[in-house]
């Protein structure tokens, strides 16, 4: 199973660089205790524990953090679903079903021993790849590309570009890398933070080319180009996977998944 990948730029300036983060209080454990964690991913590789999840959601004290209780769950939710996707080892007929086995995989598959040397290039950026390091996806929304894998190090203060093995070695760093690209705008894309929370407000032409406030909305941000707009049978699965993972952890936590939770329809940014 390939598993799919994010892509915030691979060419060009990354622009300027944001100060290193440092952890502060994070109310993520009052919305989200071990147990349910727990059953939200029966199958979690150890890497991905319920400590490094918190650990990590301390450096974004904005993630689940804005909004009414029932926003910050939904924030919630939709982060584990995008996450749970990228990484499923599950599907119809699994054991527990479809959606019982996210966070399964920490890295993509079939690129070790230097198989997917697509990633190794940074384009115009001075993120440049280290000599003999691969930068395929690795982590809970598979942080990708040696620009990407460099701007991500650079804001969080981690050396990432020369130890990208980091993001499926480090629990913690692997949560920190996915929340980074979670509540980062890259422009003209909104963040998936700001989407979720209600922040972002949909342009003129944004609403002209379908993009509107909700789940769907995400799902384009991490994946539109492939997903949104495609015929293809089995890029409808990964929409709908992703909406059914939505919809399963919000019901979970008690709240509401919105309306507008598929992309279908909308144009890629």
């Amino acid at each position: 199973m390939l598993l799919l990948f994010f892509l915030l730029a691979a060419w060009g300036s990354p622009g300027p660089v944001s100060q290193p983060q440092q952890a502060g209080p994070s109310g993520v454990g009052t919305l989200l205790s071990r147990g349910q964690y727990e059953q939200f991913f029966p199958h979690h590789h150890p890497l991905y524990s319920y400590e490094a999840f918190i650990k990590a959601a301390a450096y974004f004290p904005l993630f689940a953090g804005e909004g009414s209780p029932d926003v910050r769950k939904r924030e919630l939710a939709a982060f584990f679903a995008h996450a749970a996707h990228e990484t499923t080892n599950g599907g119809p007929g699994s054991e527990g079903g479809a959606y019982a086995w996210g966070l399964f995989y920490t890295e993509e598959l079939g690129c070790k021993d230097g198989h997917c040397t697509i990633y190794n290039t940074a384009g115009t950026s001075p993120y440049q790849p280290a000599p003999g390091k691969s930068y395929y996806g690795r982590g809970p929304l598979q942080l990708s590309y040696a620009y990407n894998y460099g701007l991500a190090g650079a804001e969080m203060n981690l050396p990432l570009l020369a130890q990208p093995e980091l993001v499926s070695q480090n629990g913690v760093v692997a949560f920190r890398a996915a929340l980074w690209f979670w509540m980062k705008e890259q422009s003209p894309k909104p963040s998936c933070h700001d989407v979720i929370c209600g922040k972002w407000k949909p342009s003129a032409e944004d609403g002209r080319l379908g993009r509107k406030p909700g789940f769907g909305t995400t799902i384009n941000i991490i994946n539109g180009g492939v997903e949104c707009r495609s015929k293809d049978p089995a890029i409808k699965k990964n929409r709908e996977d992703r909406i059914g993972f939505y919809r399963r952890f919000a019901a979970a936590l008690g709240t509401p998944a919105g309306s507008d939770c598929d992309c279908a329809g909308m144009t890629p940014y």
